[in-house]
């Protein structure tokens, strides 16, 4: 089985992340790689790590240039996806790795974006109960949010168990600039980041607020509320999100990690950590794998559980790959491992 793909937006992180993981897939053909401004290009001059396809010419983001590729992802600025999605045909599998479709609420959306609602997409977090079957039958795939990728796995056993309702959730998660894409802001310059660290998104002004609240209901509860603060660190990649939240009853660090250990005994990328052991996000990256851990803190009444992700991997390109293999009838984890890099 051979599988054509194309990319658009293939000189951004989130394109060039694609490119390194399909590079060992052994069911793919790379075909199309598109931008905009970067048209005419060679991707060495955008990806230079990518040797395997410096010399390829990186084409004009256009209908003609994707149509006749069996999947086309879309790595595109928020907004960008839906008119180019709307043209191509239903038999061609879309995964967009934007924001465009991950949304159900559109005054969220707008509220959020402040642009009109391109409409829901199945939503790519295998994880999610039952949502592997739902996957396996799309020909359209909304990829998460880095940042909900991360809280949502933290939290996903103690929601469905009952551990937590899901209200008053507070979650704190440094995280990489490259989460931010590669376009130049000052706020993202070395001499502004190195050597410090800034919340930014603050008191609910963050756009994947709704896309936590979003899952958080997925799972079970009745009425999430959360109180989300990123903070951005000097680190190229990772993610870091504790989260904490009440406790539904007096239940003990035992049972807690009980629930985690049966909600992820067969989940292939994430690793529930031996007890004492913290996530960091230096073991997640270049991976696809999400470590969690998780304690009570019984003088708050709390649960508190860690994640930590590569969201350029797990939380963007590689969730993108895992849903193109489930809906492609490939095993999950076809070109995808969860090794990290280290030191």
């Amino acid at each position: 089985m051979t599988v054509k793909v194309a990319i658009a937006g293939c000189t951004g992180y989130a394109g060039g992340e694609l490119l390194r993981l399909l590079a060992q897939h052994p069911e793919v053909e790379v075909g199309a790689l598109t931008g905009r401004s970067s048209a005419g290009d060679r991707l060495v001059q955008h990806h230079p790590q990518l040797s395997a396809y410096a010399d390829r010419i990186v084409e004009p983001t256009e209908l003609a240039t994707l149509r006749g590729h069996d999947v086309v992802f879309l790595a595109l600025p928020h907004g960008a996806s839906g008119p180019l999605a709307a043209e191509l045909s239903q038999d061609t599998l879309v995964i967009d790795a934007g924001a465009d479709f991950r949304l159900e609420s559109s005054q969220e959306w707008q509220a959020f974006y402040g642009s009109p609602h391109a409409g829901t997409w199945p939503y790519g977090m295998p994880e999610l109960p039952g949502q592997r079957e739902v996957l396996a039958q799309t020909r359209r795939v909304a990829v998460p949010g880095c940042f909900p990728t991360t809280a949502t796995l933290a939290l996903l056993p103690a929601v469905t168990a009952r551990l937590v309702t899901g209200e008053d959730v507070v979650i704190v998660a440094p995280t990489a600039p490259s989460g931010a894409g590669k376009a130049a802001k000052a706020h993202l310059m070395a001499s502004e980041l190195l050597g410090s660290a800034t919340a930014y998104g603050v008191g609910g002004g963050h756009r994947h607020n709704p896309e936590i609240r979003q899952n958080l209901r997925r799972l079970g509860a009745a009425e999430p509320t959360v109180s989300f603060t990123p903070v951005l660190v000097p680190m190229s990649r990772g993610i870091l999100a504790t989260c904490t939240a009440p406790l539904a009853s007096p239940t003990t660090a035992d049972q807690v990690r009980q629930a985690y250990l049966e909600a992820y005994a067969d989940e292939p990328f994430v690793q529930l950590l031996p007890e004492g052991q913290w996530p960091q996000t230096q073991s997640a990256l270049g991976s696809n794998m999400c470590q969690v851990q998780v304690t009570v803190d019984e003088a708050a009444g709390r649960l508190v559980a860690i994640a930590a992700l590569d969201n350029l991997t797990k939380g963007t390109s590689g969730a993108a790959i895992q849903c193109m293999n489930l809906a492609l009838g490939l095993p999950e984890t076809t070109g995808l491992h969860g090794q990290g890099v280290a030191p």
